[in-house]
C-alpha cells in the first residue's frame, strides 16, 4: 500500500534548502564552500560526527598517517590557503590532518551550515516536488532539489562475523571507529586481526606499548618504507614556490600525486640498471615505487621483477626465516591491492613481544571469553584490534537508505554490483551526485585532488541546471551501462583484477558482488572525459525541465 500523502503540517515541518550534502570531510567541506560561498545557495551539510574531518575524524588508531605526501594532500583551490599552511612531516599523522581540516572549516566559515551529531537514516526522492527528502536520527526532515553524498570511500567499518565475539571478556575495537579517548595497551596482551594498510601502520606503535602483540595474518601484504621525516623550512619554501607547476602535474597525471611514471619498460634496461632503479625507489620511499617502470601494472613478468626485489628486501629485514617466509607469501602481484607504505612494520617482527600467526593456513575457529581459538589453541588476549578495513566504496552509500522514484532503493539497483555514469550519477536517481563514487578514479589517486575535480564538476552541473530551469538531471541507462563496461574493459588491460582478495573488487565482504570498482584510465584522462560531457550539455544525462 503506498504511503499516504504528507499532511500540510508535516509538509511545513520540512526544512528546505537548495542542496543537501552528507559528510563533512574533504568533499563535504569543499562542496559547502563552492555551493554556498561561491554560488550563494542555501546548503545544509549533515555529519554523523561531532566535528569535521570525515575519515580523519574517525580513524585515530595508533600510527594513523596519510600515505600521500603532506604538501600534496591538501586543497588546491585557493593559493592563499596553500601558502599559509605549514606541514611538519613528509607523511602527516591523523591529528595534523584533522587540525588542517578544522582550519579550513574556520577559514571559510563553514561550521554554521553543518549539522553535527546528525546521522542520515533515509533519503527518498519525492516525485511530486522533484526534491530529495532526507530524514535523520534527530527526527528531522530536510528537503532539497539536489543531494550530494560526500561520505567517503572508506567509512563503513567491516567487522568480520567471527563466532563468539559477544563472549569476549576483554575489550575489542575497530581501527575505523577508534575511541577518541584512546586505548591503553600498557601491560596488555593484544591481538590484531588484519595486515592491510591500517594494520601495517598500527602494529609497530602497538608493539612498543603492549606486553605482547599477536598479529593474525590471512593475506600477507607488500609494503615499501615510507622514509618519513620532518620537513625543513627550505624544503617547504621550495614546494610552495613550485606550487603552480606541481598543481598542474597533479591535476593532469594518472594518479594525482606529485610525481610522474617512468617512460621506461622494465626489460628495456639491464638487470643491474633495474636493481639500481628499485634500490633508489626503495630508499626514496613512498608510493612512487610503483612508478619505477611504466609496465609494472600491465606486464606480469615486469611485476614479478619488482615483487622479487621487495621480497628480497623484506627477508633481509626479518631475522626469523619462517616469519619472513610468511610475510612474503604473497598471493597477488605487487600494488594490485592497496599498496601500503610503512614505518618499521617488518622490523616489528624482530621484537621479542611480537608473534605472527598464519590464519590462512589455520583459520580462526572462534573467539572465546579469554582470547582467540586457532588450531585448538586459545591465544590469551586482553584486547582485540580489528584492522579489517571497510565495506569500501559502495558500503557508505548503501548505509544511507537512498530510494529513488517509485521507492526503488540504491541497494536494489546495485544488487549485482555498482553501476554509475562517471562515478557521479546513477540511473534511476535524479539529482543525486556521488563524490568519488564507484566508477571514478577515487581510491587509486591522491584523494583531495580527485575530490576537488568531482566537487567542482558537481557544483558546475548544479549551476547549469539552475540557470537552465532543469528540474531533474539523471544518468541514462545507456550511459551508465557503457561507462561501467568501459571501467571493466580498462581494468582487464591491467593486473589489478588478478588480486582476487582485493577490496577493490569487494572481496573482503561476504556476499558482495565481485566488481572492480575504481576507474583505472587515469585521473588526467578522466578529467578530460568529465569536461567533455559538461561541455556537450551533459551528454549521457537525461534532463527534465521545471514545470510551468
Amino acid at each position: 500500500m503506498p504511503d499516504a500523502a504528507p499532511s500540510p503540517d508535516a509538509q511545513a515541518s520540512i526544512a528546505t534548502f537548495d542542496a543537501l550534502v552528507i559528510g563533512a570531510g574533504f568533499a563535504g567541506l569543499y562542496a559547502l564552500h563552492l555551493l554556498r560561498n561561491q554560488q550563494g545557495l542555501k546548503v545544509r551539510v549533515l555529519e554523523a560526527a561531532d566535528g569535521v574531518g570525515g575519515t580523519w575524524y574517525w580513524n585515530r588508531y595508533p600510527g594513523a598517517r596519510c600515505d600521500s605526501e603532506s604538501w600534496s594532500y591538501c586543497f588546491q583551490f585557493d593559493d592563499a590557503l596553500v601558502q599559509e599552511w605549514t606541514w611538519s612531516e613528509r607523511y602527516p599523522r591523523q591529528p595534523e590532518i584533522l587540525r588542517y581540516l578544522n582550519h579550513v572549516a574556520d577559514r571559510y566559515d563553514l561550521r554554521r551550515d553543518i549539522a553535527f551529531s546528525t546521522r542520515v537514516t533515509g533519503a527518498r526522492f519525492d516525485e511530486a516536488s522533484d526534491r530529495w527528502v532526507v530524514t535523520t536520527d534527530r527526527g528531522e526532515r530536510l528537503a532539497a532539489p539536489f543531494l550530494i553524498t560526500a561520505v567517503g570511500c572508506l567509512s563503513a567499518a567491516n567487522i568480520p562475523d567471527i563466532p563468539g565475539l559477544a563472549d569476549f571478556r576483554g575489550r575489542w575495537v575497530h581501527t575505523g571507529e577508534w575511541p577518541h579517548e584512546g586505548v591503553d595497551f600498557r601491560g596488555k596482551r593484544v591481538g590484531m586481526i588484519g595486515t592491510g594498510s591500517t594494520g601495517i601502520q598500527a602494529a609497530p606503535v602497538i608493539a612498543e606499548e603492549a606486553a605482547q602483540l599477536t598479529v593474525f595474518q590471512r593475506t600477507p601484504n607488500y609494503s615499501v618504507p615510507a622514509q618519513n621525516h620532518p620537513l625543513d623550512d627550505a624544503f617547504r619554501a621550495r614546494k610552495k614556490a613550485e606550487w603552480p607547476v606541481l598543481r598542474r602535474l597533479m591535476r593532469s597525471n594518472t594518479n594525482g600525486h606529485p610525481y610522474t611514471i617512468s617512460e621506461r619498460d622494465t626489460f628495456s634496461v639491464s638487470e643491474e640498471e633495474r636493481r639500481a632503479a628499485y634500490a633508489q625507489a626503495w630508499d626514496q620511499g613512498g608510493l612512487s615505487f610503483r612508478a619505477t617502470f611504466r609496465d609494472m601494472m600491465v606486464n606480469k613478468a615486469a611485476n614479478d621483477e619488482a615483487s622479487a626485489y621487495i621480497r628480497e628486501r623484506i627477508r633481509a629485514i626479518v631475522k626469523d626465516p619462517r616469519t619472513a617466509e610468511l610475510l612474503t607469501a604473497f598471493d597477488h602481484p605487487f600494488a594490485t591491492k592497496r599498496p601500503p607504505i610503512d614505518t618499521g612494520y617488518f622490523e616489528t617482527f624482530n621484537r621479542d613481544n611480537v608473534r605472527l600467526v598464519d590464519i590462512r593456513a589455520t583459520p580462526i575457529e572462534r573467539i572465546a571469553a579469554d582470547g582467540i581459538v586457532i588450531g585448538g589453541e586459545t591465544i590469551p588476549l586482553d584486547i582485540i584490534v580489528f584492522a579489517t578495513g571497510f565495506d569500501a566504496m559502495t558500503g557508505p552509500l548503501l548505509k544511507l537508505g537512498i530510494a529513488g522514484p517509485g521507492g526503488r532503493t540504491l541497494a536494489e539497483a546495485w544488487a549485482e554490483g555498482p553501476r554509475t555514469y562517471l562515478g557521479l550519477g546513477v540511473e534511476g536517481f535524479p539529482n543525486l551526485f556521488t563524490v568519488t563514487g564507484p566508477g571514478s578514479p577515487s581510491v587509486l589517486t591522491n584523494m583531495p585532488v580527485a575530490i576537488e575535480q568531482h566537487v567542482e564538476w558537481i557544483a558546475s552541473a548544479i549551476a547549469w541546471a539552475r540557470a537552465n530551469r532543469v528540474a531533474r538531471i539523471e544518468a541514462t541507462g545507456e550511459a551508465a551501462r557503457n561507462w561501467t563496461a568501459h571501467v571493466n574493459e580498462v581494468a582487464e588491460r591491467t593486473l589489478y583484477p588478478t588480486a582476487k582478495s582485493s577490496w577493490y573488487l569487494g572481496a573482503n565482504i561476504p556476499g558482495k558482488p565481485r566488481v572492480f570498482m575504481p576507474y583505472l584510465g587515469g585521473l588526467g584522462r578522466y578529467r578530460e572525459i568529465c569536461d567533455e560531457v559538461a561541455a556537450s550539455g551533459y551528454r549521457g544525462f537525461a534532463v527534465t525541465p521545471l514545470r510551468g
